[in-house]
């Protein structure tokens, strides 16, 4: 592809106030791999579940439509079937799914998917990752509860390079629907079909989604240890 993957192009320093992507077509390449998405679950004879949802395997043409790339870790199923077996994790730290991780959380399905699709599109939104490992752990901030809590607040999001309302308002449609696709419960989660309808529809209409309680594991530690001390 022209433009090559999506990963170079959203991550950047915190000082800058100039994106490389700006909003608009940071909004069409989320819901353009929405669309994908969508139609990996629903629109084929067989569902196709990726697995590996992330900046590396989004492929950019030169009119910046995203092409989702690398079946390497793919699973198929059927339409009907909601829950697929699978023998140890597959994916990438930092989208992994949780229940991939820990079954008791529920099955492993297409749910899985749109939580990576979540994690990702916050990593878009924020231009940086999620979890920021160069700081110290005792200050690190986990970029998805700090979004979480400017929503909760209803304060400014304070996201780099929103230059008006049309843009605000796409940003935190791109923030509410990520926060819905990361719920912990992968029954709490919405199908990409209703992703498309949050991103697609009027703001106005999309309702604040529960907290996600996953930390990141360092941050879990850190909090654990402060309850132990208090």
């Amino acid at each position: 592809m022209p433009n090559g993957s999506l990963e170079k192009f959203i991550y950047e320093e915190r000082s800058d106030s100039v994106r490389q992507l700006g909003w608009p077509i940071l909004y069409k390449i989320t819901l353009g791999i929405a669309r994908g998405l969508e139609y990996l679950h629903r629109g084929c004879n067989t569902r196709i579940l990726h697995f590996d949802i992330k900046p590396h395997n989004i492929l950019l043409d030169e009119d910046f439509c995203p092409k989702i790339s690398d079946f390497g870790l793919a699973k198929l199923c059927m339409k009907k079937e909601s829950i697929v077996s699978m023998l140890g994790a597959r994916g990438t730290i930092g989208y992994i799914a949780p229940e991939i991780i820990c079954r008791s959380l529920g099955g492993v399905s297409h749910k899985s998917d749109v939580y990576s699709y979540g994690m990702m599109v916050l990593e878009m939104v924020g231009g940086r990752k999620n979890v920021d490992v160069g700081v110290d752990r005792t200050s690190e901030i986990y970029f998805p509860h700090w979004l979480y809590r400017r929503i909760e607040l209803d304060e400014e999001l304070q996201l780099i390079g929103i230059m008006n309302e049309e843009e605000k308002e796409c940003a935190r449609k791109m923030v509410m629907a990520s926060l819905w696709c990361i719920q912990t419960d992968p029954s709490s989660r919405p199908s990409m079909s209703k992703v498309v309808e949050m991103l697609e529809g009027n703001l106005d209409f999309l309702q604040i989604p529960p907290k996600p309680y996953l930390y990141s594991s360092s941050r879990t530690e850190v909090i654990s240890s402060e309850v132990e001390l208090a």
